[in-house]
């Protein structure tokens, strides 16, 4: 896990919304490439779910590891 990992849970769990990776850059301040590539590694890890193409929204799992019930270790095997 990054910090930018957290900060686009934190994001996406803070606005409850679903977001696209060219949202998450104008608030994030990491290029919308590198957003999309963590997303999609939030996504295997099943912290974020892709509801639609290019849209994501937080899972259970991803408010889970936020609240601390997750550690990252956890979520690399």
């Amino acid at each position: 896990m990054t910090q930018a990992d957290d900060r686009i849970l934190e994001t996406l769990a803070d606005t409850d919304l679903i977001l696209s990776p060219r949202v998450l850059e104008a608030n994030i301040d990491y290029s919308r490439h590198y957003l999309s590539t963590r997303l999609g590694k939030l996504r295997d890890a099943g912290l974020v779910d892709r509801v639609d193409e290019g849209l994501y929204q937080i899972t259970d799992r991803g408010r889970a590891y936020l609240e601390g019930e997750l550690e990252a270790e956890e979520l690399e095997k």
